[in-house]
């Protein structure tokens, strides 16, 4: 069974910097495209930046394009969300999640495993 576990997340100042990570457990990590999706209090989900396998294509919602970075370490497993310059309207619980196949972008039917969530708080 694929495990994503989340941490990184916090309560931050409108302008500060968080960085999230997100290590799957899975065998051949490089083969599979990841996602970046936030859920406000009383929002749908929504995405946020995708991935591909050896992350030579990425793309980002228009709202955090310029302020978000995604990046991944094939060796650890793991995919990272750099995010700068936040604003309050980011706060909701980031999850990262797995897509069936090399790049999914913003495809939200097409990732098949999620993390539990890590929240993020920004203050004004």
């Amino acid at each position: 069974q694929v495990q994503l576990v989340e941490s990184g997340g916090g309560l931050v100042q409108a302008g500060g910097s968080l960085r999230l990570s997100c290590v799957v457990s899975i065998e051949a990590f490089s083969n599979y495209g990841m996602g970046w999706f936030r859920q406000a209090p009383g929002k749908e989900r929504e995405f946020v930046g995708a991935i591909s396998g050896r992350g030579g294509a990425t793309t980002y919602a228009d709202s955090v394009k310029d302020r978000f970075t995604i990046s991944r370490d094939n060796a650890k497993n793991t995919v990272y969300l750099q995010m700068n310059n936040l604003k309050p309207d980011d706060t909701a619980v980031y999850y990262c999640a797995r897509a069936g196949n090399y790049y999914s972008g913003n495809n939200y039917g097409a990732y098949h495993d999620w993390g539990q969530g890590t929240r993020v708080t920004v203050s004004s």
